[in-house]
């Protein structure tokens, strides 16, 4: 698939959003987990070629070298990308960090073992497309897994608390915790995929000590945060009330000093089917 040339200020939007704040510090300080869950549920294994798809800093990926594979981690930001690199030479691992759109991935049929994305492809605005693309860089065979915030869980929640805030999306844009509904997420892959496993888990989250804490880390360091923020930073009155909005959120979901997030994991077998579903 290629980019129209209407969707390039969209994705450029995107790019910046996941640039601004320390993503990276997210993904190592409260969500590290998430990957190595993937990848121990993804089978992946010593020799095989998986794909990272909308990376960040390889939250999948490097755990994916660690046990043995050869790794493409592709985002569509460099930033993120020049961060995981970093932390990945630090360790001493070697793999490819490439930008990519995760719906027009350059990357030819049937490429890959396993194509893993750890709350990642989610964030691409278009979901058909990105199922899409998925499917087509596996093989036949191969394996595709996916770790998704759900609507309901806590994230969700955010999403949902953040959106009178926020920018409205564009046109056509679909909300990112739809891919933590198997319904779904069985919906955009359809007959090309055999479903092995799709099961809501909890991440435990020690990371903050009231909602307070959790707010202020994300307005700091999660980009779709950031950009919500400043989006309403001249009202100083919406500034008060997403403050305290949020901050309610987070105490709500303290229990014996820990949150609870809820996530969907779906690993499924790529089957023969070649037509997307947008083609049909």
């Amino acid at each position: 698939m290629t980019v129209d040339a209407t969707d390039r200020e969209l994705k450029a939007r995107h790019r910046t959003m996941w640039g601004l704040g320390n993503y990276t510090a997210v993904a190592t300080e409260v969500i590290s987990s998430l990957g190595p869950t993937l990848v121990e549920a993804a089978g992946v294994s010593a020799g095989q070629r998986v794909l990272d798809v909308a990376a960040g800093a390889g939250n999948v990926a490097i755990p994916a070298v660690q046990a043995g594979a050869e790794v493409t981690a592709s985002d569509l930001s460099p930033d993120l990308l020049a961060r995981g690199k970093a932390m990945a030479d630090e360790a001493g691992l070697s793999l490819a960090w490439e930008e990519a759109d995760a719906e027009a991935l350059p990357y030819d049929d049937a490429s890959f073992d396993a194509v893993l994305s750890c709350v990642g492809v989610m964030f691409a605005p278009h979901h058909q497309e990105a199922a899409d693309e998925l499917a087509r860089v596996t093989r036949p065979g191969g394996t595709i897994g996916l770790i998704s915030w759900t609507p309901e869980g806590f994230i969700g929640q955010m999403f949902a608390v953040m959106k009178p805030f926020a920018p409205p999306p564009p046109p056509g844009a679909q909300p990112p915790p739809l891919w933590g509904s198997e319904a779904h997420v069985r919906d955009l892959f359809g007959d090309r995929v055999s479903v092995r496993r799709a099961e809501r888990q909890m991440l435990e989250v020690p990371a903050f000590a009231t909602g307070a804490e959790f707010r202020d880390y994300f307005k700091a360091n999660y980009g779709p945060t950031i950009v919500t923020y400043r989006h309403i930073a001249e009202d100083a009155d919406r500034v008060a009330e997403l403050d305290a909005a949020l901050a309610d959120l987070g105490d709500g979901a303290l229990e014996s000093g820990a949150m609870n997030w809820e996530y969907l994991l779906v690993v499924a077998d790529r089957s023969d089917q070649a037509t997307s579903r947008s083609e049909t």
